[in-house]
C-alpha cells in the first residue's frame, strides 16, 4: 500500500504571522547568502542615512544646561504654594564689626542672643513681605528712636507673624498684603552703626510666640533654567 503523497501548502492557507515570516525570508535570504560567500564585500559601519543624522547631530550646537541658585520658601500648610518669601532677596549677613547676622548669634558679649536672620540689602531698594496676612503694627526699631522703623505682618490662617526691621513702610495697618508684595524700603543702618552690613532684621514667631530661625523657611535650591 503506498504511502500518501506530502499536501503542498498554498501561501493563501498559511497564517498571517507564517505569511510575514516567509516574506522577510525570501527578502533577506540573498543578502546573508551574499554575505557569507563573500564577507569582504558586505558593507561596513552606518548606513549613508545613518551617517547624514550622525552628521546633523554633532554639527547641531547642544544647548547648555543653565542652573540658578533661587530662594525658596516653606510650605507649611501643605497646598503646594510656599508660604515664606526672601525680604530682599539677599544673603544672611556675615561677620563684620557688629558681630554676624545668623539667628542666634551672641550680642552684648553673650548676655543675649539675636532673635532674627538679617538679609543683606541696599539701602533704598524695595522689601518684600516675608509671609501673606494683614500689617498688625510699625513700630519703632528702638524705643524712643524714629529713625528705623518695623513692619509687622500677621497671617491668622497659619497663626505665624513676621516683622520685618529698618523698613520704610509704605503699607499701613490693617492692610492686606500678599506674599512677596512690596511693604517698603530699605533703610540704612549707616547713621546708627557706621560700617555696617545694610540689611533687613527679619523676626518670625511660630503659633505661640516663639521666635524660630527664618533661615529654615527660606533656604536656597540649585534649580536648572529652560
Amino acid at each position: 500500500m503506498q504511502a500518501p503523497a506530502a499536501k503542498k501548502l498554498a501561501p493563501h492557507k498559511l497564517a498571517p504571522w507564517a505569511r510575514g515570516a516567509l516574506g522577510l525570508a525570501l527578502v533577506f535570504a540573498p543578502m546573508v547568502v551574499a554575505a557569507m560567500e563573500n564577507p569582504h564585500n558586505a558593507p561596513r559601519g552606518p548606513s549613508p542615512v545613518m551617517q547624514r543624522l550622525l552628521a546633523e547631530m554633532a554639527a547641531k550646537p547642544q544647548k547648555p544646561v543653565r542652573k540658578e541658585l533661587v530662594w525658596s520658601g516653606a510650605d507649611i500648610d501643605g497646598d503646594g504654594s510656599p508660604d515664606f518669601a526672601n525680604p530682599t532677596g539677599g544673603v544672611p549677613r556675615g561677620h563684620d564689626d557688629f558681630g554676624d547676622g545668623q539667628f542666634g548669634a551672641r550680642r552684648d558679649g553673650g548676655a543675649r542672643e539675636h532673635e532674627g536672620v538679617d538679609y543683606v540689602a541696599t539701602a533704598g531698594q524695595d522689601v518684600k513681605a516675608p509671609i501673606s496676612g494683614y500689617i498688625t503694627k510699625i513700630g519703632y526699631a528702638y524705643a524712643g528712636d524714629s529713625g528705623l522703623t518695623f513692619v509687622e505682618i500677621t497671617n491668622p490662617a497659619l497663626g505665624y507673624v513676621a516683622r520685618a526691621f529698618y523698613v520704610k513702610p509704605g503699607v499701613k495697618v490693617g492692610q492686606t498684603v500678599r506674599l512677596g508684595q512690596t511693604i517698603g524700603v530699605d533703610q540704612s543702618l549707616q547713621g546708627h552703626y557706621p560700617g555696617i552690613t545694610d540689611h533687613v532684621h527679619l523676626e518670625v514667631m511660630q503659633p505661640g510666640g516663639e521666635r524660630i530661625n527664618a533661615a529654615e523657611l527660606i533656604t536656597r535650591k540649585l534649580v536648572v533654567q529652560a
